[in-house]
């Protein structure tokens, strides 16, 4: 009953992470929609390099390590409830514009210049990942919040190869979304943009008191 009470807080996951999955199963299983395709002309200029389907496939276990930590390692709860808010509010608003606006792209290679074990990654990924629902890029959306829950994390803070690893990871995703033909450009900047408007919510009322704290303390 302690352990139960001590991590009560932990519920929302396992519940808002099945809400999540039926309304993603239903998006990308409902027919006789007419899909919106998405497409920039850089989208063209950039290559398709199949070696970054290890970072984008170490996504999963980067967000799954960084709730985890917030949920039951880290001890200040704000940083949790923080990420989870971030986490649940891109995740949700994802799932209404996917349905209010079907969307796919149009951009996966049919012939590979290459034939190796990367290669091979990338195909199962196309064969398990429909290129449907894209906007916004939830792969973007999620490292960005995780790595900011992670800076700003006062725990954290003398971590520096946690902080460092964690922004060259979150990079390496980043640009593995367009370089593995998953995303377009567009589905990486409304992720941008939809965790910065996430971002002005959730941080900034938190950190304009600590600031006028700080000038207070300074004054004296």
């Amino acid at each position: 009953m302690n352990i139960i009470k001590k991590y009560k807080h932990a519920w929302i996951i396992p519940v808002f992470g099945i809400l999540y999955m039926m309304g993603f199963t239903y998006l990308e299983q409902r027919n006789n929609v007419r899909f919106h395709i998405i497409h920039m002309k850089i989208d063209d200029a950039i290559p398709f390099c199949e070696y970054f389907i290890v970072p984008y496939f170490l996504w999963f276990a980067f967000i799954a390590a960084t709730v985890f930590y917030f949920t039951f390692i880290n001890k200040n709860k704000a940083d949790y409830y923080r990420l989870i808010t971030a986490l649940g509010i891109g995740m949700t608003l994802f799932l209404v514009i996917s349905y209010v606006y079907p969307n796919a792209q149009d951009l996966r290679p049919v012939v590979f210049a290459r034939d190796n074990l990367f290669v091979d990654m990338v195909k199962h990924l196309y064969r398990i990942d429909t290129p449907t629902n894209i906007l916004p890029s939830i792969h973007v959306f999620n490292s960005v919040a995780a790595c900011t829950a992670i800076f700003k994390c006062e725990g954290l803070k003398k971590h520096r190869a946690v902080r460092g690893g964690t922004l060259v990871l979150t990079v390496l995703i980043v640009l593995a979304t367009v370089f593995l033909k998953q995303h377009t450009l567009l589905d990486v900047i409304t992720a941008f943009a939809l965790y910065f408007i996430c971002y002005q919510v959730i941080y900034k009322p938190r950190t304009a008191p600590q600031k006028a704290k700080a000038a207070e303390a300074a004054a004296k």
